[in-house]
């Protein structure tokens, strides 16, 4: 059975590989902006749960060269519930990542992360499931020229929230309370209850 990952991130890549699944790896091409545009008024737990479906049906609507004789696909989205009620995804820029950090230290804020798994079968999809996972993450104080040069990185400009747990930003980062692969990028534990729903093991993709 293939693991399909919809997903370019290295850090979720990194987590499978660690925990004995070499994916097949998709990129969806899903217009996030797009689509979030589309729903009306989504709680960020649906939010995060409608972008990673749209990603994993994205890849299974792809033409396929027989990896989908077998194999689940899994789509994955985060976003940064912060203190002040607000949703954010990935900041893009230095000006918006240093704004965002501005905010958020000190704060304690939620990182949901939104899963879908779709079981494939003979190239069709035949199940599939979805949730999401909420983890609360306590956000220390880097000073200005932590900050800068944090920033300077670029790290933060493409992951969601503006920080890594795995990367730099873990310096800055005083704990969580959760599921620590979730905030990487990848929730095992969901997924694992996913995978289940659809009628398949963690053992089935090691």
């Amino acid at each position: 059975m293939r693991f399909v990952l919809a997903s370019q991130s290295p850090a979720r890549l990194s987590v499978l590989r660690a925990a004995g699944v070499e994916p097949v790896v998709r990129v969806s091409g899903v217009d996030e902006d797009a689509l979030t545009a589309s729903l009306a008024d989504p709680k960020p737990e649906e939010l995060v749960t409608a972008l990673a479906t749209a990603k994993a049906e994205a890849i299974a609507a792809a033409p396929d060269d027989g990896t989908y004789a077998d194999a689940v696909i899994v789509g994955c989205d985060s976003m940064l519930l912060t203190a002040d009620g607000e949703v954010h995804g990935k900041p893009g820029t230095v000006e918006v990542a240093r704004e965002r950090w501005k905010r958020m230290a000190g704060t304690t804020g939620t990182l949901l992360t939104g899963h879908a798994v779709l079981r494939m079968r003979d190239g069709q999809v035949v199940d599939r499931a979805a949730g999401h996972e909420p983890t609360l993450v306590r956000f220390g104080r880097p000073t200005d020229d932590e900050l800068e040069a944090y920033l300077a990185t670029g790290e933060s400009l493409q992951v969601a929230g503006a920080f890594t747990l795995d990367g730099l930003g873990g310096w800055f980062v005083d704990g969580i309370d959760g599921d620590p692969s979730s905030v990487i990028g990848i929730s095992l534990p969901l997924t694992r209850k996913l995978l289940r729903q659809v009628g398949v093991t963690v053992s089935d993709i090691w």
